[in-house]
């Protein structure tokens, strides 16, 4: 009656009240526009409500520019910059993408972008572009559920349509966005009619392994690419050979220990060359388990060579026979990673060994110097400690094992020593030199520099991961801080078929 009597008057009331309510991020958006629909017809409704909750959200945006971002800004000032140069770049879409979805809370888009550089102009209509369709469906579910006068008509194909649309449409836009956020990816890349391949891994270590195995299994066309040795770090310079040597290391170590075993006296002669050779043997023990031939019995076409990705369905392999250039509907980039030596002045002189070269000793080191106590630093000085070397370990931070818990790192810190390792926490390496024939590093510990004599150089202080030299850099695949391949949380880059 209400509504007959004042045809102007009570759309205004809801036009105010809508609009308000958007403007204080206020709750109720959803049922007031189930409401409009009940109350003004589609047509009508889509109308008051398409406006009043685009101005009240630029009123709301407004708000949070003038008031909060100020204080946000010279609290977060490099943070908010970062985001500020991604809303110049691509800020548009993603306040589209946001808006088309209704399972985001508007209140808090309209807030953030508030917090953003994104001009309001901008802002204004790519809101009322963006919320346009589902203003529709909850309209249309208003005015179907309205329309119904008993029980009976709960269960109309009208009124169960407009409920299952508000349940899906949310799904059906998440999977609009990702069909157009693909295109505009793939744009300029022209897709083959045909692919050579279902899947191309590169790199055959650990991860590269498992994935052609599983492509093959699965019946997929799958070639693995490796430029160097079939089972990466883990089979050649990693877990294998590590846990070899660990393992002689550990019996010498009992051995020592025998009287704690309940035995009176035990010793044992060694030589360090055939601790190393079995080393070896135990590598070439596994190595047929990831060898091309074994993949190939498996269904895997195994290259060697180079691979570079030079589309995202294109992968460039050079190899002995010359270059070629396979298609592919999928890329797992497996290229794993390698040690990380750090520019120390002077480390270039002193023969550095590293966990991917310190298999080819065959004399065991007098006095070992470990740069970096980290679990492969940690581990490889017990061991040679086990083994007979005078062992230093230098490390900067002021505990093993810094990752972990301090308890590990208090009862390993203690471990070490009682097997005679001179652990040297808080020493920050600053330079390298030779003196009298001598190798010595000069550190730095609480304000004063100390020289460390050795022999034998071991630099473990961390891993740094093999992203550049195959064509990511040209499709702008990026890498984060911790120098490692940009992903999503299903592991996949800026094209989802590269992962």
């Amino acid at each position: 009656a209400f509504l007959g009597a004042h045809p102007v008057l009570a759309p205004a009331i809801y036009f105010s009240v809508y609009v308000a309510m958007a403007a204080f991020s206020l709750p109720g958006a959803t049922l007031l526009t189930l409401a409009g629909g009940a109350m003004f017809g589609v047509g009508y409704a889509v109308v008051l409500v398409s406006f009043a909750s685009s101005l009240g959200a630029l009123l709301a945006f407004l708000s949070a520019r003038f008031i909060l971002r100020d204080a946000v800004a010279a609290r977060f000032g490099e943070r908010l910059r970062a985001v500020d140069e991604g809303v110049a770049r691509d800020g548009a879409f993603y306040l589209f993408t946001l808006r088309l979805i209704p399972a985001f809370p508007f209140f808090l888009v309209n807030l953030a972008a508030g917090l953003s550089t994104l001009p309001a102009r901008t802002f204004y209509w790519i809101s009322q572009l963006g919320m346009l369709p589902a203003t529709v469906v909850y309209v249309s579910a208003g005015t179907e559920i309205a329309g119904v006068d008993s029980l009976s008509g709960l269960i109309s194909f009208k009124v169960l349509a407009s409920l299952a649309l508000l349940g899906i449409f949310p799904l059906l836009a998440k999977k609009a966005i990702e069909v157009a956020s693909s295109r505009r990816v793939y744009a300029g890349w022209p897709r083959p009619v045909h692919f050579d391949r279902n899947l191309i891994v590169i790199g055959a270590g650990s991860a590269g392994l498992v994935a052609a195995y599983i492509a093959a299994a699965v019946k997929a066309r799958v070639t693995l690419v490796e430029k160097h040795r079939m089972g990466g770090d883990c089979l050649n310079t990693g877990c294998v050979p590590s846990k070899t040597l660990l393992r002689s290391a550990k019996l010498l170590s009992q051995i020592r220990r025998a009287r704690d075993y309940g035995i009176a006296h035990a010793s044992a002669e060694f030589s360090f060359a055939d601790v190393m050779d079995r080393v070896q043997r135990v590598i070439q023990t596994v190595a047929p388990h990831d060898s091309a031939e074994r993949y190939r019995e498996l269904g895997v076409e195994c290259l060697q060579g180079e691979a570079r990705i030079t589309s995202p369905y294109t992968v460039e392999v050079k190899g002995a026979d010359g270059v070629q250039v396979l298609t592919t509907r999928a890329i797992v980039v497996a290229t794993g990673a390698r040690p990380y030596v750090p520019p120390i002045p002077g480390i270039d002189a002193m023969e550095c060994l590293t966990s991917d070269t310190i298999w080819s000793l065959r004399e065991l080191p007098r006095c070992l110097l470990v740069l970096g106590a980290g679990p492969i630093g940690c581990e490889l000085a017990q061991c040679f400690a086990r083994l007979g070397s005078q062992v230093i370990q230098v490390e900067m931070l002021p505990r093993l094992l810094s990752r972990e818990d301090p308890d590990v790192s208090q009862m390993l810190t203690r471990r070490m020593a009682d097997e005679g390792v001179d652990v040297r926490t808080g020493h920050v390496a600053k330079r390298f030199l030779s003196r009298g024939g001598q190798k010595l590093l000069i550190a730095e510990s609480e304000d004063c520099e100390v020289e460390i004599a050795f022999d034998v150089l071991l630099c473990a202080v961390g891993r740094v991961a093999n992203t550049t030299g195959y064509g990511l850099e040209e499709l702008g695949i990026g890498t984060t801080p911790a120098r490692t391949i940009e992903t999503n949380q299903y592991l996949q880059t800026r094209y989802p078929n590269i992962l």
